[in-house]
């Protein structure tokens, strides 16, 4: 069990950690046609490099922006975003390649979250616009100019084409993920919000938190009380070692229901409604498991029956809700694959110890119950034979 609960916590310390990272290096890359630019960034997300050459005193901003990875039936995008954070009033740069083999290329303003990509102007004058598809690689060059700037909100994006033209993009995991902030002096990366925090890191947390309270806290706790107290030494500590459990995994999750309603706000035209609905569902059953400790009657109470009736169910709610939302989380948030399967081998090995424990449990139950059957009817002989205190019939 100390082994399990180990691997269980720097499971969960790890998780707090993610972080999608590119397997090839901007630096490293030779264009083929020679051009060099003077900095480049290596994008967190959908496999995506931006290089650039910036002239302050000119505010030409000359870029390639290479996304790999993508199949020859899809549109990737890159835009800067002048007045804010994300993908609504980014200025963008479109290119795919269409059905005859030739590029498409043009600037599109976004102008809302259902956008269609309509070709249009930009904000500011665009030139050398072209782009090319090879080995599953999409490349955009242009030249931007972008006067009295140092650091731009940029955003990224990629999605299907059909019948040459752009459909919408996923929006979960990493397509909702591709945004920052970008120094094009230093070439430093930010968060796209400020001293705030970016919003991947909040979907982190609220992932990490609701998995580490929600996903593991509450089952094990589960198991405390439907094992332990089966062994007479463990009472009542596994009662109070079963509250302190699922009243932690309560006040943790309820951190990230939290920010999970904070992400909700600060991402309007982003909807997971099934994910959303699971999770109110799921912390209304939380709650009133936690309100079940203020009504508990005692145990030779005539309403303890309908109160274990209660608590059982939605315990097993909680369990069964918790388990289905983290793996819808886990579609959101697109993680590492090991994230995902580290999960799962904790899933498989509480479920192992729960069938191990309950047979383990059921033989102490029944060896107790044969135990004190033969105790009762040892009992019923000896006073029977006048040894209990009856007096002897026998003449």
């Amino acid at each position: 069990m100390g082994t399990i609960l180990k691997g269980i916590l720097l499971y969960c310390m790890l998780l707090s950690l993610f972080l999608s990272s590119s397997a090839q290096k901007c630096a490293k890359y030779s264009f083929a046609s020679n051009k060099l630019f003077k900095s480049c960034n290596d994008l967190p997300f959908l496999n995506a490099f931006l290089h650039w050459t910036y002239d302050p005193s000119s505010g030409n901003f000359q870029i390639a922006y290479r996304q790999t990875e993508i199949k020859s039936t899809s549109w990737a995008a890159w835009g800067i975003n002048p007045d804010r954070s994300g993908m609504r009033g980014a200025q963008a740069l479109v290119a795919y390649q269409k059905s005859d083999g030739s590029m498409r290329f043009y600037t599109s303003s976004v102008t809302d979250y259902q956008t269609t990509l309509q070709e249009g102007d930009l904000k500011f004058r665009v030139a050398d616009l072209s782009a090319s598809f090879a080995n599953n690689e999409i490349i955009i060059f242009a030249t931007l100019n972008i006067q009295n700037t140092t650091t731009l909100n940029h955003v990224w994006q990629n999605g299907p084409v059909a019948s040459d033209k752009p459909g919408g993009h996923d929006i979960s995991g990493a397509n909702v993920q591709s945004s920052g902030r970008l120094n094009i002096l230093s070439g430093q990366a930010g968060s796209t919000n400020g001293g705030g925090g970016s919003k991947t890191k909040k979907r982190n947390i609220h992932g990490a938190l609701n998995t580490v309270s929600w996903g593991i806290m509450m089952p094990i706790g589960a198991l405390i009380a439907r094992y332990v107290k089966v062994f007479e030494v463990a009472d009542p500590a596994w009662f109070y070692l079963h509250v302190s459990c699922q009243t932690t995994a309560y006040v943790i999750g309820l951190v990230g229901w939290g920010t999970g309603l904070q992400l909700g706000s600060q991402s309007p035209g982003i909807q997971y409604s099934s994910h959303r609905y699971i999770g109110i569902t799921l912390f209304v059953f939380g709650t009133l498991q936690v309100l079940a400790l203020l009504i508990r009657p005692q145990k030779d109470h005539k309403y303890r029956l309908y109160w274990n009736i209660y608590h059982h169910t939605t315990g097993y709610m909680v369990i069964l809700l918790s388990i289905i939302n983290i793996f819808k989380g886990f579609d959101i948030l697109n993680p590492e694959k090991k994230w995902q399967r580290g999960y799962v081998a904790i899933i498989v090995i509480l479920s192992i110890t729960a069938v191990i424990l309950e047979g383990l449990t059921w033989c102490i139950v029944l060896k107790r119950r044969k135990a004190a059957s033969a105790e009762k009817t040892l009992n019923v002989m000896n006073e029977f034979n006048g040894y209990g205190g009856r007096p002897n019939h026998r003449v």
